[in-house]
């Protein structure tokens, strides 16, 4: 058994009259590379502050190994105006060193030192706020929704450096697919569970298995208590004869059942959102047109098409220019060139990114029915109270600020206000940023039921993958190019990687709006054999010059030496570069024969 670093026992924390959670228990161990998950509201942040030591359980233990160094990442860092990224290094370190600050703004993907935090974007300051826990090498990092404002590259990147380092971390996300990748322990916070979370060892998918295997047993174990429940109350309303011993005994023990039945009945009620947008119902055939669209440097000569079911998907760094493009479809702002072409009296639904429209002063009744006590939902009158309770709010919520609510609740708020306006387009931006597992669920289903047009921006690629009907990617430099679906970029990516590496004079860039065709596949040709039979020699050299190369960097002679620093971190990214390269070469080898 690996070394225990942090144990939780016997946890409870309580906000309101009904607790986040109570008598938790668990351990953080050397190696543990845990997925931490559960609807919104069930204590996960609060957890993570306490096994931080940030705040302080209401009741029970948490206990660290001596001299455990332990890093946390919260939602939403905050830095110091007017530092630079090294300036904010030096103060999480909490002195001037600079060989742990080069290596870790290298890790971290930044070239400029002197930046000031104002200027960096969601993505960077996320990036600088894990930095600030990694200079500091913990034996533990907690992360808090490292994903959010992070785009697929800056995802993909995480990826890769949590395999790596730190030894243990413990994250908590809604993203499925970058659980899959990182999580080789799962734990749920739920209270449908008696013991209030579920753990399993392996990936995302294979505790999807296990929970639902689990969940099956106790309903299963439910239905026999409630016989067992109607016998005895059939048995009460007979009248026993409560004189004997036995006849007490019994009753007693009927008492017990029917506790036991009302307290797994509550565990297992499950609420989750109802989302469902308000269709129009036309029938035009042809919603949106627009031709050979520019706009600055972000993109040009694009062409779009949105006809009723189209759903189309859009991807791309952070500034290539996706939320421009929603804006210029919406009619925000007029691109620089080209002509957009809209249905008669086109509705337009539009979900910002930021949730700007948002009142920070207002109560979250008047938010969700600015003019009186009911909304109207398709024709329907709907109160208040009934309208908050479809979205997971609880009637003493009602009049609670929504400054004061979660970024999820936040997110409800304004799904709950787009539901009340029929739409022939949905236009949304990053919809899924603090949103629960069970959430991104019904969003997914309520995306796919639309009728209309979809215009979607995330970086959540299981739904990405799963909605779009096509997918749309921004290069950042002004190129657009359409793809089938979310794999086919993804193989796209990597195979233009590849050609770019191995001949960087014949890259040809495809016209925008031009569809990629997928690759056929056929069995391996004769050099290709030869390629395939030596190709894990060839990952082997290559790892050792990975391994050499790391070694180069962190060498404490050069640490002062900006200019050394530079050229050996970037011989240390071409080596990584090569060792990746060569392990796609052998996934597709591999996957030809």
């Amino acid at each position: 058994m690996p070394p225990v670093l942090i144990t939780a026992e016997k946890l409870t924390k309580q906000f309101t009259s009904r607790p986040l959670f109570s008598g938790l228990d668990f351990a953080i161990s050397e190696g543990d590379h845990i997925g931490l998950v559960g609807p919104n509201g069930s204590g996960k942040s609060t957890l993570l502050k306490i096994l931080a030591g940030i705040e302080q359980p209401d009741s029970g233990t948490r206990s660290v190994r001596k001299r455990l160094r332990v890093g946390y990442v919260p939602q939403d860092p905050v830095f110091t105006p007017g530092k630079s990224v090294e300036e904010v290094l030096e103060d999480a370190l909490g002195h001037h060193d600079p060989r742990p600050i080069s290596i870790t703004l290298g890790k971290t993907g930044f070239t400029d030192r002197t930046l000031a935090t104002e200027t960096l974007s969601g993505g960077w300051r996320k990036r600088l706020a894990i930095a600030c826990e990694l200079v500091k090498e913990p034996d533990v990092l907690l992360l808090d929704e490292p994903t959010n404002h992070l785009d697929v590259e800056g995802i993909l990147w995480l990826e890769t450096m949590l395999k790596s380092e730190p030894e243990a971390f413990v994250v908590v996300s809604h993203d499925r697919y970058f659980l899959e990748n990182i999580a080789r322990r799962m734990i749920e916070l739920n209270r449908v569970y008696p013991e209030g979370l579920f753990q399993s060892d392996g990936t995302y998918s294979e505790f999807l298995e296990k929970r639902d295997e689990l969940l099956r047993n106790e309903a299963a174990y439910q239905e026999t208590l409630a016989n067992l429940v109607r016998k005895e109350i059939d048995w009460l309303r007979r009248g026993p004869k409560a004189r004997t011993t036995k006849a007490k005994a019994r009753i007693q023990s009927a008492g017990k059942l029917i506790d036991e039945l009302d307290e797994s009945r509550d565990r297992a009620r499950v609420s989750t959102a109802k989302i469902d947008f308000n269709a129009s119902e036309r029938k035009t055939k042809r919603l949106l047109a627009g031709k050979n669209l520019r706009k600055r440097d972000l993109f040009s000569g694009l062409d779009l098409l949105l006809t009723p079911g189209a759903r189309l998907g859009v991807l791309g760094p952070n500034g290539s220019g996706k939320t421009t493009l929603l804006r210029v479809i919406i009619g925000e702002i007029e691109p620089d060139e080209g002509t957009i072409e809209k249905a008669d009296r086109l509705r337009v639904v539009y979900f910002e990114q930021n949730r700007e429209s948002l009142d920070p002063t207002l109560t979250l009744k008047r938010a969700l029915a600015p003019e009186g006590d009911s909304v109207l939902y398709q024709d329907r009158s709907i109160h208040v109270a009934s309208w908050a309770k479809r979205f997971l709010f609880r009637p003493e919520q009602l009049e609670t600020s929504v400054s004061k609510l979660s970024g999820g609740e936040k997110a409800r708020i304004v799904m709950a206000r787009l539901m009340l306006q029929p739409a022939d387009l949905l236009v949304l931006d990053e919809p899924t940023n603090d949103l629960d597992i069970p959430t991104l669920d019904v969003l997914e289903e309520s995306l796919l039921e639309f009728p209309g047009a979809l215009v979607l921006v995330t970086h959540d690629r299981y739904l990405l993958d799963r909605v779009s009907t096509q997918i749309l990617a921004l290069d950042g430099r002004g190129g657009a190019e359409y793809f089938s679906d979310y794999g086919q970029w993804e193989w796209s990516a990597g195979d233009l990687a590849r050609a770019r590496e191995q001949n960087p004079a014949r890259e040809e860039k495809k016209p925008a709006g031009e569809v990629a065709r997928a690759p056929k596949r056929s069995r391996l040709g004769y050099m290709e054999q030869r390629e395939l039979a030596a190709i894990e020699e060839n990952v082997q050299a290559a790892e050792e010059r990975l391994d050499a190369a790391r070694v180069a960097a962190e060498d404490p002679k050069i640490a002062s030496d900006a200019a050394a620093l530079q050229e050996r971190f970037a011989e240390l990214a071409a080596a990584q570069d090569a060792v990746d390269r060569l392990y796609a070469r052998w996934a597709e080898l591999d996957s030809k024969s």
